[in-house]
């Protein structure tokens, strides 16, 4: 099997942590310049924006140099330009770093921020931070946290070795712990383990469970109750979208802050960073697959409906 030649590296540097974009020009088009099939392929920049990065000088070769409005198309070859980004409401919230090495960095997100950037979220995220905070501009996630989920994350440094990281999560190498709070029901026989096929539609905002072969396994446990309130503690098998969302839902308990489960409520607006879900990634073990060292690390944050409901909700506790 023949093997595909890897890109040129990226003329142009990363803007505030995000990487330019990277087009490679396809086979099988009637373009007769580069213009003419960016003009067609970016149809949501705007009327004349593809124009305007043109005359710029903003769309660069893979030499280095600005590629001119009317250069001919060459099917394989590689364009690159930083998009303009998307007006972003500033997430007032830290990524704190747990541990930093050579080859690691292990964050703790705060909620509303996403992992890496994509559609709206680009350099409010915590990769893009991170990239500028530490200039480590090669830094990658090896997997992800849910925007509106709090708690650790993996980064890896060096792209060579961001596969073997990547791996402990396919392989399930990696003991992940999060903690919920979500009502509490005294019916509810706890602990138990959750098996359930979920599935979740491309454009459609939540996951869903059918019958069929299970994908989803989480371990759920009462780690503590108190007015009607419950904390759990919950250990998945499996990393399906939304999976403890939904299989705390499907238990009669939605973790408190939900706008998805078991009802969708709309997407919580920009800006608003009141009653934030309660999840949080509390704990990551793995062993490293580079060093061989063992890593167990913890979350330092704290789930404010616990800590103090009045404050997360503006309301009293409920009682029960």
């Amino acid at each position: 099997m023949r093997r595909r030649t890897p890109p040129p590296p990226a003329p142009l540097p990363q803007r505030d942590g995000v990487d330019p974009v990277r087009v490679r020009l396809p086979a099988g088009g009637a373009w007769a310049t580069v213009r003419e099939h960016l003009v067609e392929r970016l149809t949501g920049a705007g009327p004349g924006t593809v124009e305007s990065m043109f005359a710029a000088g903003q769309v660069i070769g893979a030499d280095g140099r600005a590629v001119p409005p009317d250069a001919p198309y060459r099917p394989g070859t590689y364009v690159w330009f930083h998009r303009e980004p998307p007006a972003e409401v500033p997430v007032p919230f830290p990524v704190e770093v747990v541990y930093r090495d050579e080859h690691i960095v292990v964050a703790d997100k705060p909620h509303f921020l996403a992992t890496t950037p994509r559609g709206s979220h680009v350099a409010q995220t915590a990769l893009a931070r991170l990239r500028h905070e530490l200039g480590l501009p090669t830094l990658t996630a090896a997997h992800r946290l849910d925007r509106l989920t709090a708690g650790l994350v993996l980064f890896t440094v060096r792209p060579e070795e961001r596969g073997a990281y990547q791996n402990l999560f396919r392989d399930r190498r990696v003991r992940k712990e999060y903690e919920a709070v979500a009502p509490y029901d005294p019916a509810l026989a706890l602990p138990r383990t959750v098996r359930s096929r979920i599935v979740k539609e491309r454009g459609v905002p939540a996951a869903r469970e059918i019958p069929g072969e299970p994908n989803a396994e989480t371990r759920v446990e009462l780690a503590g109750h108190r007015a009607g309130l419950g904390r759990y503690r919950l250990v998945p098998a499996t990393g399906q979208t939304h999976q403890l969302r939904v299989h705390l839902a499907a238990l009669g308990v939605p973790i408190l802050g939900d706008p998805l489960y078991p009802e969708v409520t709309g997407p919580v607006p920009a800006g608003d960073f009141r009653r934030p879900l309660q999840l949080l990634a509390r704990r990551l073990e793995f062993t490293d697959p580079v060093t061989g060292t063992r890593h167990a690390f913890s979350s330092g944050r704290r789930l404010s409906a616990w800590t103090s409901y009045a404050d997360w909700s503006g309301e009293s506790l409920p009682h029960g």
